[in-house]
């Protein structure tokens, strides 16, 4: 497989932190940074030698010799315009998540990548978590039975919050837009369809929620089961409950924490053997399950064959609307404190 050549716009906690790391250890290049922060473009500079930077988005797309696919790792509110004006221009796009603030200006974005047939995919990284891959497996080998609850939760202990944009702007920060795109993602990814949402949204330290619950009832399957997805994510949760619990007819799978965040239930983990990612359980009786191969490592292959050799897009956008159709009616039920049934 040829190198692929990455335009990056934003260089901070996404941009570098995240996507530039994955295109390095992917073996790929970063040659063109969007930043006018000086010190984020001398950062990148020592990154990633011979790497040009240039100020902003117009001046990225007057050349697009010199990269195969813009990544757009910008803040939420920016995602919409500078998205429609990448594709517009004709350039492969990875959008970090949510690809907009609501479902109409998601499926602006999908509807533009149609009618330009621009090719568009979503940095939904989560879908490749261990937990996730893992869960995945269980679920596939029948382990836990007929499945009827799935619970994830986000949960930390952040009672003074951070002074950056997903904590403080109240159009596009907060946890439903920021978590809430994974963990709804997540629940589909595994449960399908969503039928209706309940959802409770409240503000404790930041101009944004915080605090974050949301119930989803899925399309129940040919054998008429029904799964519900209880989700949480909170930044002011002092005992952040297990990360993931699936309940069914034949036991649970149970992850415990996540990522080092802090959480009473680690002690449970003081045993665990290595190469294990969480636990099925029958009431007393646990067993550790071994963790499914695969991580965020693989994301950027995924999508270095998707750009360079026709391979499948590595997260269609279609599924990236569905998911903002439901943080909308997510708003909406916490506005009316009713239960949303989605069309």
């Amino acid at each position: 497989m040829s190198t692929l050549r990455v335009g990056l716009v934003g260089y901070g906690g996404a941009g570098r932190g995240i996507h530039a790391r994955l295109v390095e250890q992917a073996g790929h290049v970063v040659t063109v940074v969007v930043s006018r922060s000086p010190e984020r473009a001398a950062t990148a500079r020592e990154d990633w030698p011979g790497v040009e930077v240039v100020d902003d988005l117009d001046s990225l797309l007057a050349d697009t010799s010199r990269y195969d696919l813009v990544v757009l790792a910008s803040p939420t509110p920016l995602h919409e315009e500078q998205a429609v004006q990448v594709l517009e221009a004709g350039v492969p796009l990875l959008l970090d998540k949510p690809i907009a603030l609501d479902g109409a200006g998601a499926e602006r974005v999908a509807r533009t990548a149609r009618e330009t047939g621009t090719p568009l995919t979503v940095f939904q990284n989560r879908r490749w978590d261990p937990e996730q891959l893992t869960l995945r497996s269980v679920l596939d080998e029948g382990t836990i039975g007929t499945v009827y609850r799935f619970e994830r939760r986000w949960e930390r202990w952040r009672p003074v919050p951070q002074q950056r944009w997903k904590e403080q702007d109240p159009q596009g920060g907060g946890l439903l837009l920021d978590l809430g795109t994974h963990l709804v993602d997540s629940a589909v990814q595994l449960f399908g369809p969503v039928e209706s949402v309940y959802a409770e949204l409240a503000r404790h330290t930041t101009p944004t929620e915080d605090d974050v619950f949301l119930s989803l009832r899925h399309v129940a399957g040919a054998d008429g089961q029904q799964v519900v997805s209880h989700l949480w994510g909170g930044s002011v949760v002092g005992a952040p409950g297990p990360r993931t619990r699936v309940l069914g007819s034949a036991g649970a799978y149970v992850v415990t924490t996540f990522e080092n965040d802090a959480s009473p239930f680690e002690q449970m983990d003081a045993d665990a053997p290595g190469g294990s990612e969480g636990w099925l359980a029958h009431g007393h009786e646990r067993t550790p399950v071994r963790r499914a191969p695969g991580g965020h490592e693989d994301f950027y292959p995924v999508v270095a064959a998707w750009v360079l050799d026709g391979g499948p897009v590595p997260v269609d956008p279609a599924e990236t609307v569905v998911t903002a159709r439901v943080l909308d009616a997510a708003r909406e039920s916490a506005r009316t404190g009713n239960r949303v049934i989605l069309a």
